[in-house]
């Protein structure tokens, strides 16, 4: 496949990085300003506005730095922050850094609005300005080089490391390949592997560095008292934790490793990386992601275009910001499942495709998704979105040779 030819287009920001949407996205910095979002949300079905937030009242880095990355994403064409007023989140240096994004961006701060009705009113009229501006705004071609794609997995049974992962490290392989970016996470769902997979790291340095980070996430699980294996793994054939590893490792290809992101790092160079997700320090908040939506949302803030998802039993969850891909691992699921799935993995176990077969498919959906093309998950409306509390220290130099 010729994917310099894929005949790509997306939205230029002002970075120079491009999107594959034009989203409207509506955030609320406190769990008391959701019901205020969601409404004046309520007021477009059909639109392009999509709907995240933070519910906390305390503050914490990594929800700012999130939010930050998220709000000023390729995919987004403008924001509407809505806050309570009281909350400790910096809704003011939110805003300050999406308009100095050449976003169009506004705040409303229902204390001083004076209730719901008239925040809601104010924030739609926002709105139906800002989507007025957003649908005159031209597509530009956009390259397979300017790509980055981000892979997650959820609902994982015995067929998911023989179907679904091998085939997006087939993915992975071309688009690196081709000179795009990949991030693969979870490295829960490295753990006995560390050794193998470090020693793809492009230096010393870095290897040592990635299997740091594997042993980091197995002593924050033993200290949380629980592994990332489900009772539905189980159910679905798998054994073990390190059985589930080999199988998710499938997911990263064959590429060298070019660096290790945290979340909210965005990548320095072209190639592979890894997203560290294990919060660093003494385990405060409870488990590193609680949910698949929350990990979703950390390849996002990174920069992913797209994100695909494998399973095997099946999973529907989507995202707000960019499209999820899912890549069926289990052909029974699919049959059961077929609306949720953008690609039937599961033929591999049939004998009616090879892993290659099912990357060069994976590939081809991602550059239909830059054609205007939609995934399942957004046909159906979802637009999950998850986002808690974590604490990260930065990158040293050895995470990004």
């Amino acid at each position: 496949m010729n994917l310099s030819n894929a005949d790509m287009k997306g939205y230029l920001r002002r970075d120079g990085r491009k999107g594959i949407r034009n989203t409207l996205v509506i955030a609320y910095l406190v769990e008391c300003a959701h019901h205020v979002a969601r409404e004046i949300k309520s007021r477009f079905p059909g639109s392009p506005v999509q709907l995240i937030g933070f519910p906390g009242c305390y503050p914490n880095a990594y929800a700012d730095r999130m939010m930050r990355a998220l709000c000023t994403h390729p995919n987004v064409g403008a924001v509407l922050l809505v806050s309570l007023g009281c909350e400790s989140f910096n809704r003011q240096r939110l805003l300050e850094h999406v308009t100095a994004s050449g976003r169009a961006a506004a705040l409303v701060g229902i204390q001083d609005k004076g209730g719901t009705k008239t925040s809601v009113e104010e924030g739609a009229a926002f709105v139906a300005r800002a989507l007025e501006t957003l649908a005159l705004q031209p597509q530009v071609s956009m390259d397979i080089t300017e790509f980055v794609l981000g892979v997650v997995c959820g609902g994982s049974d015995a067929t998911s490391g023989i179907t679904a992962n091998p085939s997006v490290g087939k993915a992975f392989d071309i688009l690196v390949a081709a000179g795009g970016t990949a991030i693969f996470e979870n490295t829960g769902e490295m753990i006995g592997l560390e050794d193998t997979m470090s020693r793809r790291g492009v230096t010393p340095e870095l290897a040592a560095e990635l299997k740091r980070a594997v042993e980091k996430a197995a002593k924050y699980h033993a200290v949380m008292g629980h592994g990332s294996f489900a009772p539905g793994n189980a159910e679905g054939g798998l054994t073990t934790q390190e059985e589930k590893s080999m199988g998710a490792y499938f997911k990263t290809g064959s590429a060298p490793i070019s660096g290790m992101l945290k979340p909210c790092d965005s990548p320095h160079r072209k190639g592979l990386f890894l997203m560290d997700i294990v919060p660093d320090g003494e385990p405060r908040f409870g488990f590193p992601n609680p949910n698949d939506s929350s990990e979703i949302a950390e390849l996002i803030a990174s920069g992913a275009h797209c994100v695909l998802f494998t399973t095997g039993r099946g999973s529907v969850v989507g995202s707000a910001i960019s499209p999820v891909l899912k890549i069926c691992a289990n052909p029974d699921t699919y049959r059961r499942m077929a609306e949720d799935m953008d690609v039937n993995a599961g033929r591999i176990l049939e004998q009616q495709a090879t892993v290659e077969d099912v990357g060069h498919e994976i590939m081809n959906k991602v550059a239909g998704l830059a054609r205007g093309e939609r995934s399942c998950s957004e046909l159906l409306g979802h637009e999950e979105f998850s986002l808690g509390y974590k604490s990260f220290e930065p990158l040293g130099p050895s995470c990004l040779p």
